[in-house]
């Protein structure tokens, strides 16, 4: 993106009332961000939806002068801006309706992996909670997967450690600015942070720091990665949250179980129990669930005799045949199909006996 570009997105994210799924709307409607901010009133008043509220805030004159002071932090800090539609952003958080519209980023961040996990739980972590997620994260480092974590006590800096300490890349999500590090003991963790992956947050450094930013947080956390896993939890926490949305983008969560008496364990328990997460009780039960174990190698597809595909799933079967084995949400997005038509078109050539399901909502060609 050019200055320009940035400039004008960095005005509409600004924008209180709109909102990432407002802004997409807007950005769809009229072509860019500066379009948006450059439409005539009478006309973004024909938008439905857009109300007089927003209206009002979107022609505002303030947004440009704000977003002007942010670029130069921006610029003067290095730091990388991912606007949803480019190449750079995240693939997964692209299937995420509320993903963030623009991105900040800090460090050598590189998601362009499919093996991404996110890993959560408690503040209080217990001594076999740490134990477990150490474990966890040196078992599956062989996978090379990205670690995902929000870099608050606990479980979010017992996972960053463990992947700095494996080699690994990790990724800390922040509920505020890169201007600041919250907690500030964290601070001495930063430097091996940004060597080894680094820094992601939709907040600018002038956002007022507020607790409800970290049920925000949590959306990003989610989105990034493939499966979500929650260590440790009492009957309510921001892990429960992060869970609960990554279970919305339709991504698989496990939870580790523990005795019914544990406090710390009722979260995770009460997870599987209302299956809302998967059992954990091997690190290797990740590889298996989300097909990381399966070889890479060139697949021959044969050619189906006696099968009739519509079309729709012809369409779908050119892909797979291209793309090998791949998510649902990709093989929509691949084939212009939306999601709900391209899981029943998949049903009825499983029925067929044309494709397969694979674990981790993985699909391919027999």
């Amino acid at each position: 993106m050019t200055e320009d570009e940035i400039l004008y997105v960095l005005a509409l994210q600004h924008v209180s009332n709109v909102g990432d799924l407002g802004a997409k709307k807007l950005i769809a409607h009229c072509g860019s961000a500066e379009a948006v901010l450059k439409e005539k009133k009478h006309v973004l008043a024909k938008i439905d939806g857009i109300g007089k509220v927003r209206l009002n805030d979107l022609v505002s004159g303030t947004h440009l002068k704000a977003a002007e002071e942010e670029l130069l932090f921006i610029k003067a800090n290095n730091i990388e801006c991912l606007y949803f539609e480019d190449s750079n952003y995240p693939e997964k958080l692209k299937h995420c309706i509320d993903g963030p519209i623009l991105l900040f980023q800090s460090g050598t961040v590189n998601l362009q992996s499919q093996r991404i996990i996110s890993i959560v739980g408690t503040r209080k972590i217990t001594t076999a909670g740490i134990a477990f997620c150490e474990k966890l994260v040196e078992e599956l480092a062989s996978f090379n997967p990205v670690i995902v974590s929000g870099f608050a006590y606990g479980t979010d800096i017992t996972a960053h450690k463990s992947a700095i300490k494996n080699g690994l890349q990790t990724v800390g999500c922040l509920a505020h600015g890169l201007n600041q590090i919250y907690p500030k003991v964290h601070k001495k963790h930063v430097a091996d942070v940004d060597k080894n992956g680094g820094f992601l947050t939709d907040f600018w450094s002038s956002s007022v720091f507020d607790r409800n930013n970290f049920l925000k947080r949590n959306r990003i956390i989610a989105g990034l990665s493939s499966a979500t896993i929650v260590i440790e939890s009492a009957v309510r926490g921001g892990s429960l949250v992060t869970a609960d949305i990554a279970n919305s983008y339709n991504r698989d969560v496990f939870a580790v179980p523990g005795r019914p008496t544990d406090h710390l364990s009722i979260g995770c328990n009460n997870l599987i129990k209302q299956q809302k997460a998967q059992l954990l009780s091997t690190p290797l039960d990740i590889a298996y669930m989300l097909n990381w174990e399966l070889e890479t190698e060139q697949k021959v597809i044969q050619k189906q005799l006696f099968v009739e595909l519509d079309a729709q799933e012809q369409i779908i079967f050119d892909f797979l045949k291209i793309q090998d084995k791949q998510l649902l949400d990709v093989i929509a997005l691949g084939c212009n199909l939306p999601t709900f038509k391209t899981a029943s078109l998949l049903l009825n050539m499983e029925l067929k006996g044309v494709i397969r399901p694979l674990p981790g909502k993985l699909f391919e060609l027999i």
